[in-house]
């Protein structure tokens, strides 16, 4: 029986390049995002190349129904999820007081934390059942350290790598695993929409920034060996570390100097 997996936010960047490999896999895909037109075309790419079937679900998933309405319309139709990539999400940029705005944070909330719970609640569970299925969730090397000027994007992220944790130890013996994806600075449009091009973390990297490709590639490799935390890259790896050896005090004065913008 040919399995299916679930992908959201998979119109571009690491999603994109999930799409690709579970295709290139075998896998059946139920591919969600809000562009339509940029879905279908990879919905087109992927069935020509690897004769699957790929359903295209577009849906905002800021929206709080957005995760039941999905969960509901695929059981009704007997499709069965055996993987589940929460990929969607998106940053923003700027001083919480001063800059930032409170619609876009309660979207940022909204997307990042509550639509992934939401999905893996309602996903999970047939999973358990059936004493098999995978769920990964894309955090960032964000979620080991506090954000300055990022400040909700680094917290949401800080949730959704305790989550993954606790859900994978929870799940131990069930058949089912959950594995947090944590890539650093990575090639797609995020950069753009989070406005941090020129921000010295981006403008003055010494190392180039790693592609949705390898990223993606190293995600399905740790999802398929049931891993729990899977850092793409060396350095990613290294700061990842930095909380743990210096306080965290310092830890977060070194990211804040990182995050400002070149010539600040």
């Amino acid at each position: 029986m040919t399995k299916t997996a679930l992908i959201t936010g998979a119109s571009g960047g690491i999603g994109l390049e999930f799409a690709r490999i579970f295709a290139r896999e075998g896998y059946n895909l139920v591919l969600i995002a809000r562009s339509e037109d940029k879905l279908n075309q990879l919905a087109s790419e992927l069935k020509t190349n690897h004769n699957i079937q790929v359903r295209v679900m577009t849906r905002d998933l800021t929206s709080i129904n957005a995760s039941q309405e999905i969960f509901d319309t695929l059981t009704a139709d007997g499709l069965q999820i055996d993987v589940l990539i929460n990929n969607a999400g998106f940053a923003g940029y700027g001083h919480f007081a001063t800059e930032t705005k409170l619609e876009d944070e309660l979207q940022m909330m909204q997307l990042n934390m509550i639509t992934l719970t939401l999905l893996t609640k309602l996903f999970l569970k047939p999973m358990v059942e059936r004493h098999s299925g995978k769920v990964l969730n894309v955090a960032s090397t964000a979620s080991f350290q506090p954000g300055p000027l990022m400040a909700v994007y680094y917290a949401t992220k800080a949730y959704v790598l305790s989550l993954s944790e606790a859900l994978a130890r929870e799940l131990q013996g069930t058949g089912v695993t959950v594995t947090a994806l944590c890539p650093g600075p990575t090639e797609s449009g995020f950069q753009k929409r989070a406005a941090i091009e020129d921000s010295k973390l981006i403008a003055n990297a010494t190392v180039p920034m790693m592609t949705s490709t390898v990223v993606a590639e190293q995600g399905y490799k740790g999802l398929m060996a049931g891993k729990t935390i899977v850092i793409p890259g060396l350095m990613n790896r290294l700061g990842a570390l930095l909380p743990r050896f210096v306080p965290r005090g310092v830890a977060t004065n070194i990211i804040m100097n990182m995050q400002e913008r070149v010539g600040h």
